[in-house]
């Protein structure tokens, strides 16, 4: 079992930034892929961006070059630094490991953008 704690979340003004955490704590394995998702009210959830053990990452279109993945494995831990922030950016973010055959699920973290 993996466990995720999600961490800052909140509200933003347009153009501004926020940056979330997210602690996995477990059976974790040193291959795994970490990242974001996010779902918006009466849409489907989405990716935003993952990032590999190694570091490689992949972003969704509509945030490449606003928002940035990071993680620090030593802790486990995989940020996501939001900048530019734009209403539509407004959603539950939630938190994804995965380590084949392993998904996990972080509770989700409202970020809320104002226009």
């Amino acid at each position: 079992q993996v466990q995720l704690v999600e961490s800052g979340g909140g509200l933003a003004q347009t153009g501004g930034s926020l940056r979330l955490s997210c602690a996995a704590s477990g059976s974790i394995f040193s291959i795994n892929l970490m990242g974001w998702y996010r779902q918006a009210p009466g849409k489907q959830r989405e990716l935003v961006a993952t990032i590999t053990s190694s570091g490689r990452t992949n972003y969704a279109d509509s945030v490449k070059g606003r928002f940035t993945i990071s993680r620090e494995n030593a802790k486990n831990t995989v940020y996501l630094q939001m900048n530019s922030l734009k209403p539509e950016d407004t959603a539950v973010y939630y938190c994804n490991y995965y380590t084949h055959p392993r998904d996990y699920w972080g509770q989700g973290t409202q970020v809320t953008v104002s226009s």
